[in-house]
């Protein structure tokens, strides 16, 4: 009996921050670095409108986005999910590297599934999560598509995807997404 009880605390620690009935998100871990929290605003589900630029620089109408945050790997890592009416849907897993003190993010998407997943890096600076990952613009200028989380709180959060150059004073923006709380 003692070892029975033993294995099944076990168990139960080794997967304790796991998503679970009473916690559907999972819980940080923590041990995990005190930066697993950065993402703590988007943790649970939102209800979203996903706006992309066209080649005329117009605004596309909004796309009604389900976007979910949970905790994975016991706490230690984030992943989210988009489901979109349009039928495109993706997700990502996001890890914090202590000793680069900063954010991997390996993007996936219906769209197109490469041999190797696109990685962003980034930090939480001043409120605001900022990802880079290296893009040339379409006509060969050297600079980085960047994404930012911003305005984040428990009732919601916004995000923008653009271009900019490698100094970031010249930024086009391209994708946009804001979301509203459903659950947490």
């Amino acid at each position: 009996t003692t070892l029975l009880l033993l294995c099944s605390f076990t168990a139960f620690s080794q997967y304790e921050y796991e998503p679970s009935s009473k916690f559907p998100f999972g819980q940080a871990n923590p041990e995990a670095p005190e930066q697993i929290k950065d993402y703590e605003a988007m943790i649970g589900l939102c209800d979203c409108k996903s706006s992309s630029k066209k080649q005329d620089g117009t605004w596309n109408d909004p796309v009604d986005m389900t976007w979910r945050f949970k905790y994975i790997m016991n706490g230690m890592a984030v992943q989210d999910e988009t489901l979109k009416t349009d039928g495109t849907h993706s997700g990502s897993i996001r890890q914090f590297n202590a000793d680069s003190s900063k954010w991997y993010v390996h993007y996936y998407t219906t769209k197109g599934i490469p041999n190797k997943l696109p990685t962003w890096e980034g930090v939480k600076k001043d409120g605001k999560i900022v990802l880079y990952k290296e893009r040339k613009s379409p006509n060969g200028m050297d600079g980085f598509y960047r994404l930012t989380f911003y305005d984040m709180s428990k009732t919601g959060y916004k995000w923008v995807g653009e271009w900019v150059d490698k100094s970031e004073s010249v930024i086009f923006p391209t994708w946009k997404i804001e979301c509203t709380k459903r659950k947490y």
